[in-house]
């Protein structure tokens, strides 16, 4: 297992990094492919939760999101969020009862969910924004792999035994750590960038992404699935692997453009 998680690393990693340097449509394309096929899984996880979910729906509210924010950055996200929430309706009203509220709640807090992978391409967009990505992907990487392999080593307390019996405090605490020593390595490569926001900011991402990966494990424990997926090697579908940057991703894109640029 391990050595596929490596192998998907060594595959993964350049093409996110290259994607990410590219920017513009390259950097769109990459993500919105990720969100079609995280599509996919969020609607077989409704499934399992018993939920008639309609994935089409999902993943057209996917691309108009990111179509909007492609075309307008994040000046009418409110707009669009009200759109998808007002569609959802009325395609429960149209298709009532095949379509029951839950369903279509369902739908909702899919697009919603997967759509925060918009705020990758987002935060490519700021000032510096490929510095700022960078520092997202790279604290968010280390996190979940520190918290992996020091929860592996000693994690002896578990952390939330129902929902996730392998997650460990010690692991937790080795994520965290790893995050807010991944930024400030970051700050001495690049000088220019604040040294205690960016401290506070690899801490955030560290909390964030372990929240992002107890929020997965919830869906998937609920719908009695061990992975979302088995697309990638080592790690199991695209959820398993993008859980923690649709949390972090938004986190860092807002923490930047409202208080450190």
């Amino acid at each position: 297992m391990l050595h596929l998680r490596v192998l998907s690393a060594i595959v993964g990693i350049p093409v996110a990094i290259l994607a990410a340097w590219h920017g513009g449509w390259v950097l769109w394309l990459l993500t919105f492919v990720i969100f079609i096929f995280a599509s996919l899984e969020i609607t077989a996880i409704l499934k399992g939760l018993g939920l008639q979910p309609a994935g089409w729906m999902i993943q057209i509210g996917g691309l108009i999101t990111f179509a909007c924010a492609y075309l307008y950055n994040d000046e009418i996200i409110g707009p669009v969020v009200v759109f998808l929430v007002i569609a959802n309706l009325l395609m429960l009203a149209f298709l009532y009862p095949s379509t029951t509220p839950v369903d279509m709640f369902g739908n909702l807090g899919a697009v919603l969910y997967l759509s925060n992978l918009v705020f990758l391409c987002l935060t490519r967009e700021l000032t510096t924004g490929f510095i700022w990505l960078i520092l997202l992907l790279t604290t968010t990487w280390a996190s979940d792999t520190f918290a992996y392999f020091v929860g592996r080593a000693f994690g002896r307390h578990k952390l939330a035994p129902v929902l996730s019996p392998k997650k460990t405090v010690e692991g937790a605490a080795g994520g965290l750590l790893s995050s807010a020593l991944v930024s400030y390595i970051f700050v001495q490569f690049v000088p220019s960038l604040p040294l205690l926001p960016v401290l506070l900011l690899g801490v955030l991402i560290g909390i964030a992404s372990l929240l992002g990966d107890l929020v997965e494990s919830a869906l998937k424990r609920q719908a009695g699935i061990k992975d979302s997926g088995h697309i990638i090697p080592g790690h199991g579908g695209v959820l398993d692997r993008f859980d923690s940057l649709l949390f972090t991703a938004p986190v860092v894109y807002y923490s930047v453009k409202l208080f450190i640029i």
